[in-house]
């Protein structure tokens, strides 16, 4: 990975974490591509089909962050940060069917390249590796990987049942973000301090961190999907507006009664097939009230993942974990400014 800049400005912090990581998330592409490989050629093929498509591998390079805090070098540590990301890329293969993507990454989902039932068995062989993998590292990693699976899947439940009668649909839309999104980064975050060896309080603070700036993570890219000019998200702008993807700005759009707003309200009620009525509900939502009320949102989820922080100084000493708590930081502050 050593061609690749860190994301969200971790270049940015301690040369010698820096360096750390560059040499484990270059340990980490190595073992994935070994992990996705089958004696079966095709299903090689399908399952390289994401890991070649790149992507952050944000969630194996946070639990090399969280390593720092015990033994950076441990052997269980480049495992367990590829479990992580076989687990997220898993369940990629099986959003896309799920929302009939024809593209991830800027390239054709595997469910468009080849077809549903394809995208589907592929992420359950990815999850089947990564379990795999877990069981050498022990029961604890293994119950830890379990448990995150079924938070993902009642994430995605919930989501697609919806809010129950009554329920408020943007306290819904925060619990399926956690769910979702925010367990695997918070256990992507504990996997590093497990594995390190580091210390059981240092791993609840990961888990902490992790699943607090995950739900900030969320609504960032949500927010870039609306903000962005350019294809700063990955996709084209607007593109969760057009499929009728409800996120914090859309649901906070609705759930106001200026009569200011009334014509975005009507715009958001209904579909946006139509492309003048997308671009005039783009620019209403973009000068909204609700956008500053998502971005206020998205820094308290950052503010609290932050403030996490606070024990590990007195938990873990040593420039190792000094540069490890800074750099946990630095992402909390990152996450604020690259959708504004």
């Amino acid at each position: 990975m050593n061609a690749t800049a860190l994301p969200f400005g971790l270049e940015e912090v301690d040369p010698d974490l820096v360096a750390s990581l560059h040499a484990g998330m270059d340990e980490v592409e190595k073992a994935l591509r070994s992990a996705v490989e089958s004696d079966y050629p095709f299903v090689a093929m399908a399952s390289r089909h994401l890991v070649d498509a790149g992507g952050k591998r944000f969630r194996p390079l946070l639990a090399l962050v969280a390593a720092q805090y015990g033994d950076p070098t441990a052997s269980g540590n480049v495992a367990g940060a590829v479990v992580a990301e076989l687990t997220h890329l898993a369940t990629l293969y099986h959003d896309d069917v799920m929302d009939e993507a024809p593209l991830r990454r800027g390239a054709p989902s595997a469910n468009a390249r080849w077809d549903n039932t394809v995208a589907i068995l592929t992420g359950d062989f990815l999850f089947a590796r990564a379990a795999d993998i877990a069981a050498d590292l022990g029961t604890d990693v293994v119950r830890l990987q379990a448990r995150t699976f079924e938070r993902l899947c009642t994430g995605q439940i919930r989501e697609t049942v919806g809010p129950d009668a009554g329920e408020d649909a943007v306290e819904h839309h925060l619990t399926v973000l956690a769910e979702k999104t925010g367990s695997l980064i918070a256990s992507s975050a504990r996997m590093g301090a497990m594995t390190s060896g580091a210390p059981g309080p240092v791993a609840e603070v990961m888990a902490a961190f992790g699943e607090r700036f995950g739900v900030a993570f969320q609504l960032s890219d949500d927010l870039l999907d609306i903000a962005s000019e350019a294809d700063m998200s990955g996709k084209t702008p607007g593109t969760d507006l057009r499929e009728g993807v409800r996120t914090l700005p859309v649901l906070l759009a609705l759930a106001g009664t200026d009569p200011a707003e009334a014509r975005l309200r009507e715009l958001l009620a209904g579909p946006l097939a139509d492309t003048a009525e997308h671009a005039e509900a783009l620019a209403l939502l973009r000068s909204s009230p609700a956008m500053v009320a998502a971005r206020e949102e998205l820094a308290r989820w950052a503010r609290a993942a932050r403030a996490v922080l606070e024990p590990l100084p007195d938990l873990v000493e040593g420039p190792t974990a000094r540069a490890a708590t800074y750099a946990l930081a630095a992402l909390c502050d990152a996450v604020i400014h690259r959708s504004t």
